[in-house]
């Protein structure tokens, strides 16, 4: 079957997704239903991984008894944020991603002994697609009309002790889900032109 040439998205999608999009650091008080948080994971999942890993494993924060155990974790400078957010999306990594390949990567069915007993390739592997996947997920929500606010300043290994004691999962980072209050973004922060960032060879 041919597919058709893909359009590029129209300005007012573009703009969505990128440019007037802004990590958000104050939240309205909106909620964001089960319903939206299904299919924000039904978009972020299509996005592409190495040999389809997919090692990106979320628990989404909501109950009041859930975000006082994730606070124990969070830096004081994010306390708020987490507190007030909708939902709270704890993105981890399934640092055992590889034995689900025979059902991701039908097409190696030996695929997941490659990673079994390397933990080096195991690792880099993981986090690199986790990553990747958490932006996808972050891009998702932002075609959802959702905003998110992503956040690095939390205890790792407490979160990982509280959340996923016992398992083979890894948080990888913090993201606030919901509808951004625009009254707490900072002045929008310079980014590295074409010519600082790129090289073409």
């Amino acid at each position: 079957m041919e597919i058709a040439d893909k359009e590029p998205l129209d300005g007012v999608a573009i703009r969505q997704l990128f440019i007037d999009a802004r990590s958000q650091n104050k939240w309205l008080d909106k909620p964001v239903t089960d319903s939206q948080l299904r299919a924000l994971y039904e978009l972020a999942k299509w996005g592409p991984t190495s040999m389809n890993c997919s090692p990106m494993r979320i628990i989404f924060i909501r109950t009041p008894a859930a975000r006082e155990k994730l606070v124990q974790a969070v830096s004081p400078g994010n306390l708020d944020k987490v507190r007030t957010a909708p939902v709270v999306a704890i993105i981890a990594n399934d640092t055992r991603f590889f034995d689900k390949l025979p059902q991701l990567f039908p097409h190696r069915p030996d695929a997941g002994k490659v990673f079994d007993g390397n933990e080096e390739l195991a690792r880099t592997t993981c986090f690199r697609n986790g990553s990747l996947q958490g932006g996808y997920l972050i891009l998702a929500a932002r075609s959802l009309g959702l905003d998110c606010g992503p956040l690095s300043g939390f205890d790792h290994a407490l979160v990982d002790q509280l959340f996923f004691e016992g398992t083979s999962l890894r948080v990888n980072f913090l993201c606030c889900i919901g509808y951004g209050d625009s009254t707490g973004l900072f002045p929008r922060s310079p980014r590295l032109g074409f010519s600082e960032a790129c090289e073409v060879l």
